[in-house]
């Protein structure tokens, strides 16, 4: 089973920033595609940006520019950092593996399926 724990989320200023951090059950990577969502209240959740098994990584067009991904295999931890905030980035921020060897684009889409963190709330003031 695989296990996902989010961390790092706070409150910050609109254009400031925040990191984020989510440790995974070791050997997830090499299997399940990874990635961040998010789900802003009255909204749907949406997916912002994945890495599949093979190692490429697929971003929502709203984050493009503004955050990163990495992630540390050693650490069996995955990254989001946050540059630029805009209020319209505040949402609970989740760490998933949604589906097992799939393409960073479909994965990116799977908003309720797989394995999710507790998630960790992001509030960006204007």
């Amino acid at each position: 089973q695989v296990q996902l724990a989010e961390s790092g989320g706070g409150s910050v200023q609109a254009g400031g920033s925040l990191k984020l951090s989510c440790g995974f059950s070791r050997n997830t990577y090499s299997r399940y595609c990874l990635g961040w969502f998010r789900q802003a209240p009255g909204k749907e959740r949406e997916g912002v940006v994945v890495i599949d098994s093979d190692g490429n990584t697929s971003y929502s067009d709203s984050v493009k520019g503004r955050f990163t991904m990495s992630k540390d295999n050693a650490k069996n931890t995955l990254y989001l950092e946050m540059n630029s905030l805009k209020p319209e980035d505040t949402a609970m921020y989740y760490c998933a593996a949604p589906c097992a060897y799939c393409t960073g684009p479909y994965c990116l889409g799977r908003t309720s399926s797989g394995y999710w963190g507790q998630g960790t709330q992001v509030t960006v003031s204007s």
